[in-house]
């Protein structure tokens, strides 16, 4: 591998570029498994238990790239004054936003019509940005406390149930209630990732940075991680075995043993649970713990992604898209199938398509491989050009 100098964290980037890769695997799924458009693959009654795997273990994708966005915010904050923060956080943020709207659902769908415009977790992490540019005025033991706040207490929330297309119902889908808006006759807006949540998970980042300043003491920043890993992975076990506050869908116990423990690991991503949060976040911190002294040739490898997060997060949706139509004209099929417009998903076309988990573990290997190279030449460009300001936003 090319040596190129760098200021930045590797651990941070190692981690982000492991999620970064096991993220490929559930867009994989998404476009490659047979129902998975139509069909939860956590629902117990029909999901298996390496499908339910292949869906957990993805999990940790969306809360880890928010949590390392705040990190990463305040590491660029370090060493400039509060206004020129603000003035980074609050533009990329809009400009995520932007992207969300324009290009993440244009690759998601090649729909040029925008029939269904989704919010993910790329406008999650914009709208958290904006929010945080204003917040880090604060003190830190303020703004640890709203994180705190946000993410222990929004659980609280879960039975405020808004109907209807009202400023004050749009609000609060915006902000904690994930629905699906009709704009007109053929046009809704899907809001997946409500942002309460996931601005407190970023908080709680930008707040961990604080631990990764430079000249910080490894010792000490290695204690934090491994308590505070510890503590909130003992802390999902304490609530989801008391099973009364957490999450809004209470485990259960099931016909079969196997069936139970996948009930008490069915966490609720939308929006994120508290537990969900917690067994996420919990092990990433003491994977950032275990891998900090570590260098080799598979931290190197997680290491391209993890460095180039946004340029590999929209090729890697477009390439696998573009792979799912190959895929359906190979068998012969109609590949207007994977233009995933409104109606695509209520005509019955997507009844029967897709592959077998087997493919799609086969499929994601593949893809991986393939954006690597892109992926480090661009790694490498933006090693050797840090003074471009655009590359901050790319």
């Amino acid at each position: 591998m090319i040596k190129v100098k760098s200021t930045r964290i590797q651990s941070i980037d190692v981690l982000r570029g492991l999620v970064m890769i096991l993220m490929a695997l559930d867009h994989v799924r998404d476009f490659f498994y047979h129902g998975s458009f139509l069909n939860d693959p956590t629902n117990l009654e029909t999901t298996t238990p390496i499908l339910f795997f292949t869906r957990f273990i993805t999990h940790y994708c969306a809360p880890v790239f928010v949590f390392l966005a705040g990190t990463a915010a305040f590491l660029y904050g370090s060493n400039k004054a509060k206004p020129q923060l603000f003035k980074f956080l609050i533009t990329r943020g809009i400009w995520l936003v932007i992207l969300e709207i324009i290009l993440n659902n244009l690759l998601w769908k090649f729909d040029i019509t925008y029939s269904r415009l989704i919010l993910q977790v790329i406008w999650a992490i914009g709208i958290s940005m904006v929010v945080l540019s204003f917040l880090i005025f604060l003190t830190k033991r303020w703004l640890l406390f709203v994180g705190l706040l946000i993410t222990l207490g929004h659980n609280l929330l879960d039975g405020i149930i808004m109907k209807g297309t009202e400023p004050t119902s749009i609000f609060w889908y915006i902000l904690h209630q994930p629905n699906v808006i009709s704009l007109n006759e053929n046009r809704d807006l899907g809001i997946f990732y409500p942002v309460l949540p996931w601005i407190g998970i970023m908080i709680l980042g930008y707040c961990i940075g604080q631990l990764y300043v430079k000249n910080s003491n490894a010792n000490s920043r290695k204690k934090w991680l491994l308590f505070l890993g510890i503590g909130a992975t003992t802390m999902f076990f304490i609530l989801r075995g008391i099973n009364f506050y957490g999450d809004p869908a209470p485990w259960q116990h099931q016909d079969t043993l196997t069936k139970t423990i996948l009930s008490f690991f069915k966490v609720t991503k939308y929006p994120p649970s508290l537990a969900y949060t917690l067994i996420t976040i919990g092990p990433s911190l003491l994977f950032l713990y275990a891998i900090e002294s570590v260098k080799n040739n598979i931290t190197d490898f997680f290491l391209v992604f993890g460095r180039v997060p946004l340029f590999y997060y929209f090729l890697h949706i477009f390439v696998i898209h573009i792979l799912a139509i190959i895929g359906v004209l190979i068998f012969g099929g109609d590949w207007q199938i994977m233009i995933l417009s409104k109606d695509m998903f209520s005509n019955g076309k997507l009844l029967n398509y897709g592959y077998s988990l087997y493919a799609v573990y086969l499929i994601w290997v593949g893809v991986i491989i393939l954006l690597y190279f892109p992926c480090k030449k661009y790694m490498i460009y933006k090693a050797k050009n840090r003074n471009k300001w655009w590359l901050s936003y790319l």
